[in-house]
């Protein structure tokens, strides 16, 4: 099956090891893709919270645009873009005002939106579509003996649940055990990284960062994965900061779940962006 691949804002810039990972994992898995044409902003996630009409208006204009391409299913792998995707439909779905308002703007560019489009998170398509099962094949370097903590952050499951479960994500944990790796149990893996709070009340932000990669550390996890730019960001790269202020090492490989499993599919470190990484994931290559 061939799905449309909207990168988002994160994707093509900070996040740039995500979209390089995953595109290199998909094609190992012949999951073809194409990237939505002509694409703009969801309006993530401050924008939402400035004005959210607009938001979901050039939200909308993405959906209007992938319904006139191929298929009708949309991979959107950022999770404050896969979160505002369904809140956006949800509008469109539940508020006659609002859709009235959005399909006139959107008549006067041409364009139209019928709620056909289905938002799927690279974790729904690789898990519940491909299966675990079919994963596991293409583990050539099984990843045994590494321990492995699921970060899912706050927007991924919630508050929109469409994939995985919204209390206890699993689906993450799948795919790390699949690939031959082993899943720590932890409480914090849905708990928020603080955002952008890093850069605008940092001192909160840099303890609410501590307190997860202290956590994870503690239960003997030897890498953090994420689906998250943003908890990506924060997790890896405060790491120093964060150290040194509160004279704990909380230094640990911080990186997407699709890094993790390109390594155990044999994939060049290069092609996944492992050189790239501030934190010491030298530890898996």
């Amino acid at each position: 099956m061939k799905y449309l691949y909207y990168p988002g804002c994160s994707l093509k810039s900070s996040g740039k090891l995500y979209e390089i990972s995953l595109l290199a994992v998909l094609k190992r898995l012949g999951v073809e893709v194409e990237e939505l044409e002509n694409w703009n902003c969801c309006g993530a996630t401050n924008y939402m919270s400035i004005n959210e009409s607009y938001a979901i208006e050039i939200t909308a204009r993405n959906l209007a645009i992938a319904e006139r391409m191929v298929g009708i299913e949309m991979i959107v792998p950022c999770a404050a873009c896969f979160m505002g995707f369904l809140k956006t439909q949800k509008y469109m779905e539940s508020d006659p005002v609002t859709r009235e308002k959005v399909n006139d703007l959107l008549n006067k560019a041409g364009l139209s939106y019928t709620g056909k489009v289905k938002i799927r998170h690279p974790l729904d398509v690789l898990v519940n579509h491909l299966g675990t099962d079919a994963l596991a094949k293409t583990a050539e370097m099984p990843l045994k003996g590494i321990k492995v903590a699921s970060y899912y952050g706050c927007q991924l499951i919630r508050p929109y649940a469409t994939f995985d479960d919204q209390w206890n994500p699993h689906t993450m944990d799948d795919i790390a055990r699949a690939m031959g790796a082993t899943p720590v149990d932890w409480p914090l893996k849905s708990r928020c990284c603080s955002g952008s709070m890093t850069s605008t009340m940092t001192g909160i932000g840099l303890r609410m960062n501590y307190v997860i990669l202290k956590e994870a550390k503690s239960r003997g996890a030897d890498v953090i994965i994420t689906a998250c730019p943003l908890c990506q960001f924060n997790l890896e790269c405060f790491q120093g900061k964060i150290s040194r202020k509160l004279k704990e090492d909380v230094r640990i490989p911080v990186m997407y779940f699709t890094q993790l499993m390109g390594l155990a599919m044999g994939i060049p470190a290069k092609q996944l962006g492992l050189k790239q990484m501030l934190s010491p994931s030298l530890v898996l290559t």
